[in-house]
């Protein structure tokens, strides 16, 4: 008998009643197992670092810290492995259940936990390292398993290969179908089930070979019970967690492959958040997207076909289409649940009067920056409309080589304007983007509006710097009165207070440098705003 086989109290096991059939099914069903768990703990990694991106921010940082987590606490469970002498079928099937339980809990039990705890990240950590360390206990105790069919030579290799084309199934299956129709609500639970499959499908075959049958027994009964319970519990877990974060009553969450989109409601108002970063509110958006847009429509040569980055919502798409020289409208937004909420959604549709369903609008669901690159059409206008630089990937937007792309499709005499976050609660990258707008060749002014829900904000307007000067940009703007323009906000004199800042507001202590892919200034920027005061 080889050292490690399945065991009994005795630590053996009567090779007579094992004939070569059934000792090729159990082959088969521990391979099996080997399969679903690989599949099971690359889910579990995937779900832990998405719920700490999505909670506390910067998804490269939050993935890298998890993974690595998650990874040394592996190597550790591996370790521990070795101490496991005895009933080694009875600890990988404790493994699987209380993996089951934790992974399944864990989503729940962050976001309730995040309503009351401000700083939530060493419960992500300590969860992400108590699951990687109980995944690093099972390949030892697979491998130790397999060890009683297969030789070492081809046991090692066997358990590796059903484990690892498991996490690319896992890893598949993740993307585009847990993450994307589930949600981080309901992933974790199928997960745990995953597991819980894994050890009821050993405990009920070799049910005779456990040590600790008894004790095993009364998990396989509460730990379906628990299953089951927070199937039903786990969306008004997360809801009531969730509202806990909102001053108004949450009137509608969903959690996509890309963010987490909620909408609150007070009075007749309703405000937007992504990841729990307020958007807008109808209160008053008119103040955001009136000068996110009519300033650059005004001053483009032509308005015949505009581009929008961003802007799902439809906010400036519908004030796009208030010039009726306007023929084509390209929306470029990365989420299509977005999008499908600015068509669908009762609330949306009101507050933007179904700009999203006029016949001149293109929906594409697509990253800007690769819409830009491979798409060959020419605007005479481009709306910018993106989520602020708080990430990585969002700073990349507005690096110089993203608005030398945009230069490249704009007609000429075509205007291109972006939101730039706040002057006042993060200067240093209101003045970043302004600065790296003109080193892509830009001629680029910059501007700012109060909004009393989201506070001082900023755009840059830009034209090609072959075309225009910026003093005669400015010039342009100030002589615009938008007569004859059905607005809510914005006449000739809101232009003329926009254009001009306080004393020190356009100028830094340091320079200030350009964002730019191998520099991404912007991002240290925001980061070292005082959104705190916010």
């Amino acid at each position: 008998m080889k050292d490690g086989a399945l065991s009994t109290p005795q630590g053996q096991v009567d090779d007579h009643a094992w004939n070569t059939g059934r000792k090729m099914a159990g082959n088969r069903l521990l391979k099996a197992c080997i399969f679903a768990t690989g599949l099971a703990g690359i889910v579990a990694e995937y779900v832990m670092s998405t719920l700490a991106s999505y909670l506390l921010g910067n998804s490269v940082l939050q993935w890298t810290l998890t993974m690595s987590i998650m990874l040394f606490a592996m190597g550790l469970g591996s370790r521990f492995s070795k101490y496991i002498r005895r009933g080694l079928l009875d600890a990988f099937v404790t493994v699987e259940l209380l993996l089951s339980v934790l992974c399944a809990v864990s989503a729940t039990s962050t976001y309730f936990l995040s309503a009351y705890v401000d700083w939530i990240a060493p419960y992500i950590y300590t969860v992400s390292f108590s699951i990687g360390f109980l995944i690093g206990l099972e390949i030892p105790l697979a491998t130790r398993l397999n060890d009683y069919f297969e030789d070492l030579h081809v046991n090692i290799s066997s358990v590796m290969e059903k484990d690892y084309y498991g996490a690319l199934l896992g890893g598949i299956l993740f993307a585009f179908v847990a993450l994307p129709y589930l949600g981080l609500t309901y992933t974790p639970i199928l997960l745990g089930s995953v597991n819980f499959l894994v050890a009821a499908a050993l405990f009920f075959r070799h049910r005779r070979l456990l040590v600790h049958l008894r004790k095993l027994s009364v998990g396989f009964t509460l730990v379906p019970i628990f299953l089951a319970a927070l199937l039903l519990l786990a969306k008004p877990i997360v809801l009531y967690g969730e509202q806990q974060k909102y001053v108004d009553k949450v009137i509608y969450q969903e959690q996509t492959a890309y963010q987490r989109i909620v909408l609150t409601q007070w009075k007749e108002h309703f405000w937007l958040y992504l990841n729990g970063n307020e958007q807008f509110s109808s209160y008053d958006e008119e103040r955001y997207h009136e000068p996110l847009v009519h300033p650059a429509m005004q001053i483009s040569g032509a308005r015949e076909r505009v581009l929008v980055l961003g802007g799902g919502d439809g906010l400036a798409v519908r004030e796009i289409l208030k010039y009726p020289d306007v023929k084509e409208v390209v929306l470029v937004d990365l989420d299509p649940a977005m999008t499908r909420l600015g068509q669908t959604h009762p609330l949306f549709l009101k507050i933007n009067r179904e700009s999203l369903k006029d016949p001149r609008v293109e929906i594409i669901n697509r990253d800007a920056y690769t819409f830009l690159k491979e798409d060959p059409r020419i605007f005479d206008a481009i709306i910018i409309d993106l989520p602020d630089p708080k990430t990585i990937e969002l700073a990349r937007l507005y690096t110089r080589e993203f608005y030398q792309l945009t230069r490249q499709h704009l007609a000429r005499g075509g205007a291109v304007v972006t939101q730039a976050a706040s002057p006042f609660f993060s200067r240093q990258a209101f003045l970043s983007i302004w600065k790296t707008m003109e080193a892509a060749g830009f001629s680029a002014i910059p501007y700012h509006n109060n909004i009393p829900t989201l506070g001082e904000w900023g755009w840059v307007l830009g034209l090609n710097a072959r075309d225009i000067s910026t003093e005669a940009i400015r010039q342009k703007l100030l002589s615009y009165n938008f007569d004859g323009l059905e607005t809510r906000f914005i006449n000739q004199d809101a232009m003329k207070a926009m254009l001009y800042f306080g004393k020190g507001e356009l100028t830094s202590r340091e320079p200030i440098k350009i964002n730019n892919q191998l520099n991404l200034a912007l991002y240290r920027y925001y980061k070292n705003g005082s959104w705190d005061l916010y």
